[in-house]
Protein backbone atom coordinates (compact mmCIF):
# COMPACT_ATOMS: atom_id res chain seq x y z
CA UNK A 1 0.00 0.00 0.00
CA UNK A 2 1.19 3.51 -0.78
CA UNK A 3 2.87 5.00 2.30
CA UNK A 4 1.07 8.32 1.96
CA UNK A 5 -2.28 6.52 1.77
CA UNK A 6 -1.41 4.49 4.88
CA UNK A 7 -0.55 7.65 6.82
CA UNK A 8 -3.78 9.29 5.68
CA UNK A 9 -5.84 6.32 6.87
CA UNK A 10 -4.13 6.30 10.28
CA UNK A 11 -4.62 10.04 10.76
CA UNK A 12 -8.25 9.75 9.75
CA UNK A 13 -8.82 6.98 12.27
CA UNK A 14 -7.16 8.99 15.02
CA UNK A 15 -9.29 12.03 14.26
CA UNK A 16 -12.44 10.05 15.00
CA UNK A 17 -11.04 8.18 18.01
CA UNK A 18 -12.54 9.11 21.39
CA UNK A 19 -10.52 11.28 23.76
CA UNK A 20 -8.59 8.98 26.07
CA UNK A 21 -9.60 10.76 29.28
CA UNK A 22 -13.17 11.59 28.26
CA UNK A 23 -15.98 10.18 30.37
CA UNK A 24 -19.75 10.50 30.71
CA UNK A 25 -21.43 11.61 33.93
CA UNK A 26 -25.18 12.00 34.06
CA UNK A 27 -25.29 11.73 30.29
CA UNK A 28 -22.82 14.61 29.85
CA UNK A 29 -19.43 14.01 28.24
CA UNK A 30 -16.49 15.57 30.04
CA UNK A 31 -13.42 15.61 27.77
CA UNK A 32 -11.06 15.61 30.77
CA UNK A 33 -12.96 12.98 32.71
CA UNK A 34 -12.80 13.07 36.50
CA UNK A 35 -10.26 15.91 36.45
CA UNK A 36 -13.04 18.21 35.23
CA UNK A 37 -14.70 18.46 38.64
CA UNK A 38 -14.23 20.85 41.56
CA UNK A 39 -11.53 19.81 44.02
CA UNK A 40 -11.72 22.06 47.07
CA UNK A 41 -14.32 23.71 49.29
CA UNK A 42 -13.47 27.36 49.95
CA UNK A 43 -16.55 28.19 52.00
CA UNK A 44 -20.00 26.88 52.81
CA UNK A 45 -22.73 29.08 54.26
CA UNK A 46 -25.88 27.00 54.68
CA UNK A 47 -29.26 28.66 54.82
CA UNK A 48 -32.10 27.49 57.01
CA UNK A 49 -33.60 24.02 56.83
CA UNK A 50 -30.45 21.89 56.71
CA UNK A 51 -29.62 19.11 59.14
CA UNK A 52 -25.87 19.66 59.35
CA UNK A 53 -25.05 16.15 60.50
CA UNK A 54 -26.96 14.54 57.63
CA UNK A 55 -26.69 16.94 54.70
CA UNK A 56 -24.22 19.63 55.71
CA UNK A 57 -20.90 18.08 54.64
CA UNK A 58 -19.61 20.54 52.04
CA UNK A 59 -16.97 18.16 50.68
CA UNK A 60 -19.77 15.97 49.31
CA UNK A 61 -19.98 18.51 46.45
CA UNK A 62 -16.43 17.68 45.31
CA UNK A 63 -15.26 15.22 42.68
CA UNK A 64 -17.38 13.26 40.25
CA UNK A 65 -21.16 12.88 40.68
CA UNK A 66 -21.56 10.07 43.20
CA UNK A 67 -25.00 10.61 44.71
CA UNK A 68 -26.29 7.38 46.21
CA UNK A 69 -29.55 6.98 48.09
CA UNK A 70 -29.63 9.80 50.61
CA UNK A 71 -25.92 10.53 50.83
CA UNK A 72 -22.94 12.08 49.02
CA UNK A 73 -24.46 15.51 48.46
CA UNK A 74 -24.63 18.80 50.37
CA UNK A 75 -27.79 20.85 50.87
CA UNK A 76 -27.46 24.62 50.55
CA UNK A 77 -30.52 25.50 52.62
CA UNK A 78 -32.84 28.40 51.88
CA UNK A 79 -30.62 31.12 50.38
CA UNK A 80 -27.44 29.26 51.32
CA UNK A 81 -24.28 29.19 49.23
CA UNK A 82 -21.09 27.25 48.60
CA UNK A 83 -17.80 28.29 47.00
CA UNK A 84 -15.79 25.60 45.23
CA UNK A 85 -12.36 25.73 43.63
CA UNK A 86 -10.78 23.88 40.72
CA UNK A 87 -7.13 23.04 41.48
CA UNK A 88 -6.08 20.50 38.84
CA UNK A 89 -7.84 22.36 36.05
CA UNK A 90 -9.75 25.61 35.54
CA UNK A 91 -12.95 26.76 33.85
CA UNK A 92 -12.65 28.76 30.65
CA UNK A 93 -14.71 29.92 27.69
CA UNK A 94 -15.41 27.64 24.73
CA UNK A 95 -16.05 30.18 21.99
CA UNK A 96 -19.50 28.71 21.27
CA UNK A 97 -22.98 28.51 22.80
CA UNK A 98 -22.56 25.13 24.47
CA UNK A 99 -22.63 24.78 28.24
CA UNK A 100 -19.18 25.28 29.79
CA UNK A 101 -20.05 24.52 33.41
CA UNK A 102 -22.39 21.82 34.70
CA UNK A 103 -24.06 21.66 38.10
CA UNK A 104 -25.33 18.30 39.33
CA UNK A 105 -28.24 19.01 41.65
CA UNK A 106 -30.17 16.02 42.95
CA UNK A 107 -33.32 15.14 44.86
CA UNK A 108 -37.05 15.01 44.27
CA UNK A 109 -37.39 18.79 44.10
CA UNK A 110 -35.64 20.50 41.18
CA UNK A 111 -34.03 23.53 42.80
CA UNK A 112 -32.07 26.11 40.81
CA UNK A 113 -28.95 27.96 41.86
CA UNK A 114 -27.50 31.32 40.95
CA UNK A 115 -24.00 30.80 39.52
CA UNK A 116 -21.00 33.11 39.82
CA UNK A 117 -17.39 32.57 38.77
CA UNK A 118 -14.13 34.19 39.81
CA UNK A 119 -10.42 34.20 39.07
CA UNK A 120 -9.42 35.01 42.64
CA UNK A 121 -12.28 34.03 44.94
CA UNK A 122 -13.12 37.63 45.84
CA UNK A 123 -14.30 39.38 42.67
CA UNK A 124 -17.36 37.61 41.30
CA UNK A 125 -19.01 37.53 37.88
CA UNK A 126 -22.65 36.48 37.60
CA UNK A 127 -23.23 33.95 34.79
CA UNK A 128 -26.94 33.32 35.29
CA UNK A 129 -28.70 30.35 36.79
CA UNK A 130 -28.45 26.58 36.66
CA UNK A 131 -32.02 25.33 36.55
CA UNK A 132 -31.67 22.43 38.96
CA UNK A 133 -31.21 18.69 38.40
CA UNK A 134 -28.38 18.24 35.87
CA UNK A 135 -28.06 21.62 34.19
CA UNK A 136 -25.36 23.93 32.90
CA UNK A 137 -24.46 27.48 32.01
CA UNK A 138 -22.76 28.97 28.97
CA UNK A 139 -20.27 31.47 30.35
CA UNK A 140 -19.53 32.73 26.81
CA UNK A 141 -22.96 34.38 26.90
CA UNK A 142 -21.51 36.79 29.49
CA UNK A 143 -18.47 37.90 27.51
CA UNK A 144 -18.60 41.69 27.68
CA UNK A 145 -20.51 41.50 30.97
CA UNK A 146 -17.53 40.49 33.07
CA UNK A 147 -16.39 37.27 31.42
CA UNK A 148 -13.25 37.53 29.27
CA UNK A 149 -12.66 35.26 26.30
CA UNK A 150 -9.92 32.75 27.15
CA UNK A 151 -9.70 33.77 30.81
CA UNK A 152 -9.26 30.98 33.36
CA UNK A 153 -11.64 30.85 36.31
CA UNK A 154 -10.78 28.71 39.33
CA UNK A 155 -13.73 29.53 41.59
CA UNK A 156 -17.47 28.87 41.38
CA UNK A 157 -20.11 30.12 43.81
CA UNK A 158 -23.56 28.55 43.88
CA UNK A 159 -26.40 30.24 45.77
CA UNK A 160 -29.84 28.72 46.31
CA UNK A 161 -32.59 31.11 45.31
CA UNK A 162 -35.80 29.12 44.96
CA UNK A 163 -35.81 26.41 47.59
CA UNK A 164 -38.53 23.89 46.91
CA UNK A 165 -37.91 21.53 49.81
CA UNK A 166 -37.69 21.85 53.56
CA UNK A 167 -35.98 20.31 56.56
CA UNK A 168 -33.66 18.38 56.70
CA UNK A 169 -32.43 19.05 53.14
CA UNK A 170 -33.79 22.45 52.20
CA UNK A 171 -32.47 24.29 49.19
CA UNK A 172 -30.49 22.98 46.23
CA UNK A 173 -28.72 19.69 46.88
CA UNK A 174 -25.31 19.73 45.20
CA UNK A 175 -23.62 16.52 44.15
CA UNK A 176 -20.89 17.84 41.84
CA UNK A 177 -19.75 20.77 39.71
CA UNK A 178 -17.76 20.15 36.53
CA UNK A 179 -16.09 22.21 33.83
CA UNK A 180 -16.66 21.08 30.24
CA UNK A 181 -14.48 23.89 28.92
CA UNK A 182 -11.47 22.93 30.96
CA UNK A 183 -8.05 24.58 30.90
CA UNK A 184 -4.82 23.83 32.79
CA UNK A 185 -4.79 24.92 36.43
CA UNK A 186 -4.00 28.52 37.23
CA UNK A 187 -0.42 28.92 38.45
CA UNK A 188 0.81 31.74 40.70
CA UNK A 189 1.97 34.91 38.93
CA UNK A 190 5.77 35.35 38.81
CA UNK A 191 5.72 37.97 41.56
CA UNK A 192 3.60 35.76 43.80
CA UNK A 193 5.82 32.77 43.11
CA UNK A 194 8.92 34.84 43.91
CA UNK A 195 7.44 35.99 47.23
CA UNK A 196 6.51 32.42 48.07
CA UNK A 197 10.08 31.34 47.28
CA UNK A 198 11.51 34.06 49.52
CA UNK A 199 9.18 32.97 52.32
CA UNK A 200 10.35 29.37 52.03
CA UNK A 201 13.97 30.54 51.95
CA UNK A 202 13.42 32.60 55.09
CA UNK A 203 11.96 29.64 56.96
CA UNK A 204 14.90 27.48 55.85
CA UNK A 205 17.47 30.08 57.04
CA UNK A 206 15.77 30.41 60.43
CA UNK A 207 15.74 26.64 60.87
CA UNK A 208 19.42 26.47 59.89
CA UNK A 209 20.35 29.13 62.44
CA UNK A 210 18.51 27.30 65.19
CA UNK A 211 20.29 23.99 64.49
Amino acid sequence: MNKLLTVAIVLSALSFAPVANADFYGGVEFPDGAASFADEVVSYTPGSGVNASLHGTASDALGIPDYAGDSNYVSLGVGGSIVLRFTDNSLTTSGDTNYDLWVFEIGGAIEPTHVEISTNGSTWISVGNAGGATDGVDIDAYIGSGVILGQQYSYVRLTDYAAGSGWPFAGADIDAVGAISSAPPVVPEPATAALLGLGILGVTVRRFRRS
